[in-house]
């Protein structure tokens, strides 16, 4: 629980983490507004100012339970070129959004010249400040791949399969809130970390790809 850490160390996180989930909220709607909908802009969405995006429930969540969440970005699918592709694009734009700022961290990160994330740690208040914001990031971004619902990868998951197969897509609507509500809560009651296990191999994957930390 983020309340825990030492003071010096949430100063640093809350506000990358603040950036991180509007910059991905800002991705939403301007993506929606390059494909047609401006929906969200009409509702003051299309900006980087946090109090536009910041749901209070879903920040309180972050600091008392490890995670949380912003107010999604409204949609209106009605006013999209092509519905179903442009679901899609407008969903992967949240977590590209992130890939995309993780990596312009792990640029800078080589440009330091530190190998290690150990390195990184004691090298100073900027680097390490680099590693936290590329590691939220990555996360972030493999969090919302997730293919539940209301995450971005259930939409994405939804545009590809549904032809296919509708009745999973309709069922992984319907039960994904509570699958995903009861595997948060079983890593915070417990040991069984299942979302670590799944974000774990990819954040080691990126983080050598953009920064070369093994």
């Amino acid at each position: 629980m983020l309340f825990r850490l030492p003071m010096e160390v949430l100063v640093l996180l809350l506000p990358t983490l603040l950036f991180a989930l509007c910059f991905h909220e800002f991705s939403h709607a301007y993506m929606a507004y390059r494909l047609g909908d401006d929906t969200a802009a009409r509702m003051g969405r299309l900006t980087l100012n946090p109090l536009s995006h910041i749901d209070p429930v879903g920040a309180m969540m972050i600091l008392f339970v490890g995670f949380g969440w912003a107010k999604p970005v409204p949609v209106n699918p009605m006013n999209l070129r092509n519905m179903r592709v442009d679901m899609m694009k407008v969903a992967f734009a949240g977590p590209l959004s992130n890939l995309i700022l993780a990596l312009i961290a792990g640029i800078f990160i080589r440009l330091t010249g530190y190998k290690t994330g150990v390195e990184l740690q004691i090298g100073g208040t900027i680097p390490f400040l680099l590693l936290i914001f590329m590691q939220i990031n990555i996360m972030l971004a493999v969090f919302n791949m997730i293919p539940l619902a209301p995450l971005d990868g259930s939409r994405i998951f939804s545009g590809l399969l549904e032809r296919k197969f509708p009745d999973m897509v309709r069922n992984l609507q319907i039960y994904g809130p509570r699958i995903l509500m009861g595997i948060i809560m079983v890593g915070y009651l417990t040991n069984i970390h299942i979302l670590g296990w799944i974000i774990q191999p990819f954040l080691k994957l990126f983080m050598y790809l953009f920064a070369g930390i093994q």
